[in-house]
């Protein structure tokens, strides 16, 4: 499911003393099946954007088109678009509440009046996309699990709405290494397997070189830079200079560039690895 955007713009508070132009003039293309990471500094209008994208956020000017259908305009079903766009916010675990992970990945497609058997079966797809187990912990009390499968769980009740598109406002946010690494590892096989449209909004430049096709970078509610992760990442004096920073192995090929060592440019650790073999290997 494709996203266009055209000339969106968003002001908090309009006419009043604390007026705030959190957007302004956006306009942008996510192509259907694209997995696009969304990086900026804080403030940058990031969430004020991806909030726009299931119509939780009205736009003072402009237009979304999702599938060919503007959201923007009045008579437009909310329902209809929320279940088509999916938006995990940051720390989902938050939003846990029921008394087991079967009933609470099960709340929302029990709200499209589906058969107990559907209902059923999405729960069962929608925990297997995750990488977890509906035997072992359908009856488990969400708030007995680990900080990581909590976080699998809340995304798991986004999935289980079957949406098209899948926005994850830093879903690594507050997880230890192996939590990060589980849960940007089901993100990508779930990219891989459903070929759904993905945003991912992260603060880690490592983990946005590493799984995303194509990068946007916001600042002061503007889109500065949308590129490939390897282009982008050649702006290294932009993205300083609007407070965001590149890969530590693009750094450190830079570095060696720098001290007249020739190593092409890097933006993953594996990438690095091997340009650092074929360099100790031709001295």
């Amino acid at each position: 499911m494709s996203v266009e955007v055209k000339n969106l713009t968003h002001v908090y508070m309009k006419d009043t003393v604390f007026e705030h132009k959190a957007l302004n003039n956006i306009s942008l293309t996510i192509e259907d099946g694209e997995f696009v990471g969304l990086i900026g500094h804080t403030g940058s209008g990031k969430s004020t954007f991806i909030q726009h994208l299931n119509a939780l956020l009205k736009p003072s000017s402009g237009s979304i088109i999702i599938n060919g259908v503007d959201i923007t305009t009045k008579g437009v079903a909310m329902k209809t678009i929320r279940q088509a766009v999916g938006l995990v916010f940051q720390y989902p675990e938050h939003q846990l509440f029921e008394e087991t992970v079967y009933k609470d990945v099960a709340f929302g497609p029990q709200n499209l009046s589906l058969s107990q058997g559907e209902i059923e079966e999405r729960v069962k797809e929608a925990l297997s996309l995750v990488g977890l187990d509906f035997d072992k912990i359908k009856d488990v009390s969400p708030f007995e699990l680990s900080g990581g499968q909590k976080r699998r769980v809340a995304i798991a009740g986004v999935l289980a709405m079957k949406p098209k598109v899948l926005i994850l406002d830093e879903p690594t946010a507050g997880l230890d290494p192996k939590g990060r690494d589980e849960i940007l590892g089901e993100i990508k096989k779930l990219h891989q397997k459903q070929k759904i449209t993905v945003v991912l909004v992260s603060h880690s430049m490592e983990d946005i070189a590493n799984l995303v096709d194509r990068i946007i970078v916001m600042n002061k509610g503007q889109v500065v830079l949308t590129d490939i992760p390897r282009n982008v990442f050649k702006q290294a004096e932009l993205l300083q200079s609007i407070g965001l920073g590149i890969p530590q192995v693009t750094l450190l090929a830079n570095e060696l560039n720098k001290q007249g060592i020739e190593i092409k440019d890097c933006i993953s650790v594996d990438e690095a690895y091997n340009e650092l073999i074929k360099l100790l290997r031709s001295n």
